[in-house]
């Protein structure tokens, strides 16, 4: 064989090669193509990106609905707003607080009459149960007047301003636990969910599976109480890091929910929905280009803990 014929081999075999890998490469040149919209049970929704803010998906997300228990979002907002708030302040438990929650048939932290809880343990007692008693506390504590209409009164107005402060126009509470008319859309309470977030206390809270604390009791011993989160997304998709349920008949059920996965953080609402932790799960994915919501197992609450 000569060495032009040699040549022309290597040429002819070097041609092949290059021939082989065209194809490979041109595939790996096209752009991955987007996940296609998630299809939702719930009536609206908001999906947003903490750090720039966009809007990754909406679904009637400008509607205005009740949010049920949700609320307690601004309920706890207000307090750890309020200029110099002393988180380890005694509260004393009321019966009224009790009563409240046996009137409305409400989701409670079975706080005892005469105990004396701190407003730290009242917004963990206010966001893991969600407890209407300890939120009916935080609005008496928190709230102006020589009664306790006045000032639950106050603490429902103060909750109004504060939406306003935060431009949340179509936004309105009428009660401090979600129990009443209380409205907004998925937009304004995304929005109402990143100011909260913002707070280092609240964050530690809504994360937290479950609390045990302990109180001084009424007839002077100590009263020892354990609470579980109602998000059972939390612990069961990985990433979340909060933040609240609600359910009532008008609202259905209600999920507001955070999730931080390589240094970003997503932060969303489904209101009304079938399925509101399948929802979720599924915004996720879509926001963090995952496929976790398929074989994602919801964590188990305990016998005794509250749903909502």
């Amino acid at each position: 064989m000569t060495v032009g014929t040699l040549t022309k081999r290597a040429v002819a075999l070097a041609g092949g090669t290059l021939l082989a890998l065209s194809p490979l490469t041109a595939q790996a040149a096209t752009p991955t193509q987007p996940q296609p919209q998630p299809t939702l049970a719930a009536k609206g929704a908001s999906l947003v990106d903490d750090t720039s803010g966009n809007t990754l998906f909406a679904k009637d997300a400008d509607t205005v609905r009740p949010i049920a228990s949700t609320a307690k979002i601004m309920a706890a907002s207000v307090v750890l707003d309020t200029t110099g708030v002393d988180l380890e302040r005694q509260v004393p438990v009321q019966q009224a607080y009790r009563d409240y929650v046996t009137q409305h048939g409400s989701s409670t932290a079975d706080l005892q009459t005469g105990d004396k809880v701190t407003v730290r343990q009242l917004l963990y007692a206010t966001l893991l149960p969600s407890g209407a008693d300890a939120a009916y506390a935080l609005a008496d504590t928190f709230g102006t007047g020589t009664t306790s209409a006045e000032r639950t009164t106050s603490f429902i107005s103060k909750m109004n301003t504060k939406a306003g402060e935060l431009h949340l126009s179509k936004t309105k509470f009428t009660s401090f636990d979600g129990g009443g008319s209380d409205s907004s859309t998925p937009t304004e309470l995304a929005e109402l969910a990143q100011h909260a977030m913002k707070n280092d206390t609240f964050r530690t809270i809504v994360k937290t599976k479950e609390y045990k604390g302990e109180a001084p009791a009424a007839n002077g011993r100590t009263r020892y109480y354990t609470w579980t989160n109602t998000n059972q997304l939390l612990g069961s998709y990985d990433g979340v890091i909060g933040i609240k349920t609600g359910t009532t008949t008008p609202a259905g059920d209600c999920l507001v929910f955070a999730a931080t996965r390589n240094g970003r953080t997503l932060v969303g609402t489904v209101l009304n929905s079938a399925d509101r932790y399948a929802d979720a799960a599924k915004l996720l994915d879509y926001g963090f280009g995952a496929s976790t919501a398929k074989s994602m197992k919801l964590r188990a609450l305990p016998t005794h803990a509250q749903r909502d």
